[in-house]
């Protein structure tokens, strides 16, 4: 999984309001579980995802996201061979479909510098799908976290 280091640009996006998607990011308002996690290979290689636990560790986790702040939560239950994982987070949604996600784990936002660039599809009234960008071996492959409404 890729890391940037785009405080730079997450602060200019967040400046810039009109480059936001305020549509999308209202659509997401409430609470979310991740149903699914999918990737080629999926069945013999491990991604870690969000450098917190192995992309299937997300399965059945939950998610907040509150629209008019760009806040939130992720929780990660834990159970076999798992983390339990909660963690404030901040998230903007632009309209050309790219997420950002900042797992502040109690900080100010402004003070974590490190973040993560997905892309957002298929968003409906009860599910979305995140999609990451992995180096798996050498190739990239499309981790696909699929979101529905709880």
């Amino acid at each position: 999984m890729k890391k940037f280091l785009f405080l730079g640009m997450f602060v200019m996006m967040l400046a810039s309001c009109g480059s936001l998607d305020t549509k999308s990011q209202m659509g997401l308002k409430g609470n979310w579980t991740i149903t699914n996690v999918t990737y080629p290979g999926s069945d013999y290689i491990k991604v870690t995802s969000f450098d917190v636990a192995d992309s299937k560790c997300f399965v059945g986790s939950s998610w907040s996201f509150v629209s008019n702040n760009n806040k939130g939560t992720m929780n990660l239950g834990g159970g076999a061979n798992c983390p339990s994982f909660s963690s404030p987070i901040v998230w903007t949604v632009t309209k050309t479909g790219d997420f950002t996600l900042k797992i502040t784990e109690g900080q100010k936002a402004k003070r974590v510098t490190e973040g993560y660039f997905l892309k957002m599809r298929n968003q409906s009234e009860n599910s979305f799908q995140l999609v990451d960008n992995v180096n798996v071996g050498g190739k990239t492959v499309e981790v696909v976290y699929q979101f529905s409404k709880m």
